[in-house]
């Protein structure tokens, strides 16, 4: 039976502007996916017969930003979105297996359709002609839920390495089984990673680790492939620790980055970042998370909540939330704990109780007016201060504050 899908507005405006204009044209790829699982696509990508300079010449240059002519592709607004139009084609070896050599255009959608990835991904929706599915996407997507290389799965790792990274994403995203013969290929030709860019790389394997349980996904070959540094093959029980603990944490990708990366020292765990070509805000936060991973929790409520002060007055509390959840993936033991811990600072944190030296009910200019000169003995004081209110020695009041502080500048 042939499956209705609801094109979304902007999509099927174009579609048919292309076919009034004599033209073959489809919603194609992820877009048709997602419709057969019910879901709302993010993208609407369209493929069509024309050519990219009759695409620029029916929607006009005001319309069109030429984003790929080279390999076909026009950029078109339509409202206030916009919509990528590629012509159909086929495409050459790869020589540096990222980019073709050669791309052909064709006038037929399914030539198209034969040098994409995989077959979920190789489906093409017209509301005229139906699905367009040459090579079983919509079997196997809905049916057997398998993730399937589209022809020969050596040769499509060979186009592009980067699909060995899209073939574990996928299959961790829908929970789908992955076909053997297109597993093994993967496998043995992991070495084509290596010609992929630490962008792409990355832009990956964020997508595959912020997948609900991509544990079961993170296969130690591929893994050691990019980061050496963990010999997962040769720790197959701490690898299994970490494929658990990525699970377990949330999907977030500086937590779970930190929980893939967890056996690792920092010095390390930097270099691997640094070569993933990390933003540094995504690297600082990782770093952070594993510097403080070893964080045992106060078993006693006073401890504790001395403890929780001292986190809040260096993390900001999403960052603990993220630490707390990391630990207890790591030492499930510990989790009752932890989870105390958390409770604790998040009350403290409602509450605004003072946990850093901003919070001090007094300031600089106070304890100048006492006669303490600026410079690093005034911090001193501050810090001092500081914890004596987090140790609950000194209330978080002006006047008590301010004698304390005279009190030891007298002295």
């Amino acid at each position: 039976m042939n499956p209705h899908i609801a094109l979304e507005s902007g999509a099927e405006v174009l579609l048919d502007a292309l076919r009034a204009a004599g033209f073959s044209a489809y919603a194609v790829g992820g877009c048709v996916r997602d419709s057969l699982l019910g879901q709302s696509p993010n993208d609407w990508d369209l493929c069509t017969s024309a050519l990219p300079q009759q695409v620029l010449e029916l929607f006009g240059p005001e319309r069109c930003i030429p984003t790929g002519l080279q390999h076909g592709t026009v950029t078109v607004r339509q409202g206030n979105r916009l919509y990528e139009v590629t012509t159909f084609r086929t495409e050459g070896s790869y020589s540096d297996g990222r980019h073709p050599d050669q791309v052909t255009f064709v006038p037929d959608v399914r030539e198209d359709l034969a040098r994409r990835d995989f077959t979920i991904n190789a489906m093409a929706y017209d509301k005229e002609e139906g699905l367009i599915d040459p090579f079983g996407g919509q079997r196997d997507l809905l049916a057997l839920r398998v993730v399937r290389a589209v022809g020969e799965p050596e040769q499509r790792f060979e186009e592009d390495g980067l699909r060995i990274l899209r073939l574990y994403r996928f299959a961790a995203r829908f929970g789908f089984a992955v076909d053997p013969a297109t597993d093994a290929a993967a496998r043995a030709l992991r070495g084509r990673l290596r010609c992929v860019s630490a962008e792409r790389i990355l832009e990956e394997l964020s997508k595959l680790l912020c997948a609900p349980r991509p544990g079961l996904w993170l296969q130690p070959e591929i893994v050691e492939t990019l980061f050496p540094e963990l010999e997962p093959l040769r720790l197959p029980q701490q690898f299994g620790q970490v494929r658990q603990a990525v699970d377990t944490v949330p999907p977030e990708l500086p937590v779970r980055l930190a929980a893939l990366l967890h056996p690792l020292d920092v010095a390390a765990a930097q270099t691997v970042l640094r070569r993933l070509r990390c933003s540094n805000a995504l690297r600082k936060e990782t770093l952070c998370l594993l510097g403080e991973q070893t964080l045992l929790p106060a078993q006693e409520p006073q401890a504790r909540r001395v403890q929780a002060r001292r986190l809040l007055g260096r993390l900001e509390p999403e960052t603990l939330r993220s630490l707390t959840a990391l630990c207890s993936a790591l030492r499930p033991e510990e989790a009752p704990d932890l989870a105390a811990l958390q409770a604790e600072a998040e009350a403290l944190d409602g509450q605004n109780v003072c946990c850093r030296v901003g919070q001090l009910a007094v300031d600089g200019r106070d304890l100048m007016a006492l006669g303490i000169p600026a410079g690093p003995g005034l911090r001193r004081v501050l810090d001092e201060l500081l914890e004596q209110v987090v140790t609950e020695t000194l209330p978080n009041e002006q006047e008590a504050l301010l004698a304390a502080a005279g009190h030891r500048e007298g002295a």
